[in-house]
């Protein structure tokens, strides 16, 4: 038996990197899932592939998470499987600028994708999963939700925003059965988090306690644990997968560095 066994889930940002290697890994798990993204071509090659190895299991929703239209679509894609009893809202965008050199435009850009779009996902999945008698909802953050760097005022205002709307919808939504947790990647070894394809990416990361950057399966594992009943017990918490980036740096000059 999989661990998502019988459970119905939504995806987004689900075409590419991490939110694709979490659909694998919830249809291999025994999950019905829909993959949500507006990278249409793509998303649809990833269904197809997971289709093809596992049955047909998932299935591909254009998904612009700024969009309400977009949401009922995807929302009413899943009933159609079966209640639903997972949502991860993955979807999101990095901008890389000084604060100072920071456009409105840009700014508002990255905040409808990452918080509003999660708002949104949020909002979506209550009625459903009410109705469904409970649920998981995983809000990707990250580890710039935890702390913070130059040149990421958009990004990491919204990640930490999103922390402040997990902790609000695990209140609201605990009577309900419905769960609601955020996920904290550190570095990943995707088109967001080494654009160039960098094979020597690992090497940012040697002074952190695990040296080496994450991979998309490190942060997919974590969010089925998320997603699954082992999980049953945790809501409104922040859940890190970061190689240990958070808890400070290794120090060569200082004893124990080897």
């Amino acid at each position: 038996m999989g661990r998502l066994d019988g459970k119905v889930a939504i995806i987004t940002g689900a075409a590419r990197g991490q939110g694709a290697c979490e659909a694998r890994l919830f249809a291999e798990e025994g999950a019905r899932v829909v993959l949500g993204d507006v990278l249409d071509d793509e998303g649809e090659a990833v269904a197809n592939e997971i289709n093809q190895a596992l049955g047909q299991c998932v299935t591909y929703c254009h998904l612009d998470v700024r969009s309400e239209a977009d949401w009922q679509s995807a929302v009413e894609r899943a009933g159609s499987m079966g209640p639903l009893n997972v949502l991860v809202n993955n979807a999101a965008i990095v901008h890389f600028s000084a604060l100072s050199q920071t456009s409105l435009d840009e700014y508002k850009r990255v905040v409808e994708i990452n918080q509003v779009g999660t708002f949104l996902g949020l909002r979506s999945a209550f009625e459903p999963m009410k109705a469904a008698g409970g649920g998981s909802i995983i809000n990707v953050s990250s580890i710039d939700g935890l702390q913070a760097k130059n040149g990421l005022v958009a990004y990491a205002s919204t990640k930490w925003a999103i922390r402040g709307l997990t902790k609000v919808a695990a209140i609201e939504y605990g009577r309900h059965g419905i769960r609601v947790n955020s996920l904290h990647p550190g570095g990943v070894d995707t088109i967001m988090g080494n654009p160039t394809g960098d094979p020597n990416v690992d090497e940012f990361y040697t002074q952190q306690p695990i040296p080496r950057c994450g991979q998309p399966i490190d942060i997919a594992r974590l969010a089925l644990f998320m997603a699954s009943d082992e999980c049953s017990y945790s809501t409104g918490s922040e859940f890190i997968a970061d190689g240990g980036w958070h808890c400070g740096a290794l120090i060569p000059t200082l004893p124990a560095s080897e």
